[in-house]
């Protein structure tokens, strides 16, 4: 298994936010959590991705128990994520934005950044190649001198996922990637998660554009009031009386 979640619980007081469950992430596909507003995806992702303590259960990285694991522990290795509301450095380039996710793969402290030793300036260029490759891969080389703060809501979308790239993932988790952008945008963005699965980067996504996810996930979880309701492929996930009821009992955009 790449990444599984065994009876996985986040309790905060008396709301139990997720509630014992059972998943597994596979590898080289696009995995999918959907679920009405409050039904504890992004919970989820942060419990996975180190940012929260499970309550109870565990989450496993190839086969290795992480759960009580930090997040940079976590990213090292190789779980990326981007988050519902994209905080980037507004007041500096595109480039120097992305230049920071690989700055986890370096090795340099700050002394080295204060001297500007020979390591730390070797490293520096490396951090620039792959803030430039990822850039290309995103389709945002013309952007890379352009300040973060004067770019569109899909540019700043797109300069996460190459901060998420840069930090050289092998899943990447993006909580509501499409939000706030047009249909032709969406379009675009879904192209780039394919994109990404090509080239051999596990997607996990929780997203309310239904209609994507059901022509882009390979494999997709319900969740609902912090349960698992639902797994299975998209064709399973619509025709499950569970999800039906889920959706028609709240809000049916969700």
């Amino acid at each position: 298994m790449f990444i599984e979640t065994k009876k996985l619980t986040k309790r905060f007081g008396g709301l139990v936010a997720v509630n014992e469950v059972d998943f597994s992430i596979e590898k080289g596909k696009i995995n999918a959590i959907i679920g009405p507003n409050g039904a504890g995806k992004s919970t989820f992702f942060n419990l996975v991705s180190g940012n929260y303590t499970p309550s109870a259960g565990q989450v496993f990285y190839k086969g290795k128990d992480v759960t009580k694991l930090p997040p940079n522990k976590i990213a090292m290795l190789g779980v990326a994520r981007t988050f519902q509301t994209t905080n980037l450095f507004e007041q500096s380039t595109v480039l120097d934005n992305v230049i920071v996710g690989h700055r986890l793969r370096t090795q340099s402290n700050l002394l080295d950044a204060v001297l500007r030793t020979k390591r730390f300036k070797k490293e520096e260029e490396k951090c620039r190649e792959k803030a430039s490759e990822v850039l290309d891969f995103v389709g945002l080389s013309h952007l890379k001198d352009k300040l973060a703060a004067n770019t569109t809501q899909e540019e700043k979308k797109r300069v996460a996922f190459a901060l998420a790239l840069a930090t050289d993932p092998e899943v990447i988790f993006l909580d509501e990637p499409t939000a706030g952008i047009n249909p032709g945008e969406t379009a675009g963005l879904a192209d780039l998660m394919k994109k990404m699965v090509k080239q051999g980067i596990t997607v996990c996504l929780i997203e309310h554009k239904m209609k994507m996810i059901m022509e882009l996930a390979d494999k997709i979880m319900v969740l609902n009031y912090g349960e698992k309701i639902a797994e299975g492929t998209a064709e399973e996930v619509m025709n499950d009386k569970a999800v039906i009821e889920a959706y028609l009992g709240g809000d049916a955009s969700a």
